[in-house]
């Protein structure tokens, strides 16, 4: 028989590392399955949800799960709710915001959602200044930057643990090539993308896939890059203006929120792409850029290279070095006139 010692010493070698994870906006159309996805996670212990009603009753109902994980609800309308939803929080995913609607462009849910991400991020910088923070909110590639700054005013601006989740156009890819070439989209093979997280900033190295690059005729691979960039267009016309990509973006974020995790974990070549504080066009005024990178237990390890890109992708990087520019500019000056 085992000895008590012996038996606890076995169980601290087969445990998990125990995280506790935030997510702010956990009622909406995105964070209810994606915080459903998280009390799914053996990686995650402690689940907090945050949003400004009806929090608790969410965190009930997922309280009713059987894992070895705690949820408890935050609401606006108590004492200190989104402080204490983050205090400790290794991790904090940020879905919050108005969803598009029909005819609506990223662009058009600034005004709104920029506002809610930023006394976010001024609660997080004080409560969980430590914590990795995704960003999921719209439009990403200035929503980020607005975070950036808030955490720099802050004192506590970490590059490495700040992330715009792009994993949506990846897994997207995957599944359209799959489609066009008749193949398992289980395989996780996912086409490269660079850039940004809208429209013409999103850039898919079709060069860099052997399948897309092989099997796809150039009509078939401009189509492609046309779908992954537009792909959530499909989905706000197809829910006749009831609202975005939500269940896909939540699968996105857990994915990525998972992997994050494992890096921090001390997991070995644990690689996504993100929208981060990237050094690679910073000599042309852009801050942040969309890339692979690898995670480790500090946040980012390393930022990988985007490797070599034909003549047609040069093209989309043009594009979307202009549009890029002006949204990362957008989400700073809006920080700017907060002061």
């Amino acid at each position: 028989m085992l000895s008590r010692v012996a038996i606890k010493r076995c169980f601290s070698q087969t445990s998990i590392n125990p995280y506790k994870v935030s997510v702010l906006g956990a009622c909406g159309g995105i964070g209810q399955p994606l915080s459903l996805l998280l009390k799914l996670n053996p990686k995650v212990t402690a689940l907090n949800l945050y949003d400004l009603k009806n929090a608790k009753g969410v965190a009930t109902d997922l309280s009713h799960i059987p894992t070895n994980s705690t949820v408890k609800g935050f609401s606006a309308d108590e004492p200190d709710g989104l402080h204490n939803s983050l205090k400790g929080s290794d991790l904090v995913i940020i879905p919050a915001g108005v969803p598009r609607k029909p005819g609506m462009t990223r662009d058009d849910l600034f005004n709104i959602n920029a506002g809610i991400v930023y006394d976010l991020a001024k609660e997080t910088a004080k409560a969980a200044p430590n914590a990795c923070v995704l960003i999921i909110s719209n439009p990403v590639n200035s929503t980020v930057p607005i975070v950036a700054e808030v955490f720099k005013s802050s004192g506590t601006y970490n590059p490495k643990k700040l992330f715009g989740v792009t994993t949506l156009d990846s897994i997207r890819s995957a599944r359209f090539l799959s489609e066009l070439t008749q193949t398992d989209p289980t395989k996780d093979k996912r086409i490269n993308i660079i850039g940004g997280h809208s429209g013409v900033t999103i850039i898919p190295l079709l060069s860099q896939d052997n399948l897309a690059s092989t099997k796809l005729s150039a009509q078939q691979q401009k189509d492609l890059i046309h779908r992954i960039q537009f792909g959530g267009d499909e989905v706000v016309k197809a829910k006749n203006g009831a609202g975005s990509a939500t269940l896909s973006m939540a699968q996105a974020g857990s994915k990525f929120a998972d992997a994050v995790l494992r890096g921090l974990a001390g997991e070995e070549n644990v690689i996504e792409p993100s929208f981060i504080d990237s050094p690679l066009l910073k000599d042309e005024g852009i801050d942040f850029f969309a890339q692979s990178v690898k995670l480790g237990p500090n946040g980012i390890k390393e930022i990988l290279p985007i490797g070599q890109l034909s003549n047609e992708e040069l093209e989309l990087l043009t594009a979307c070095k202009e549009s890029l520019k002006k949204n990362i500019n957008k989400g700073k000056e809006f920080v700017q006139n907060k002061k």
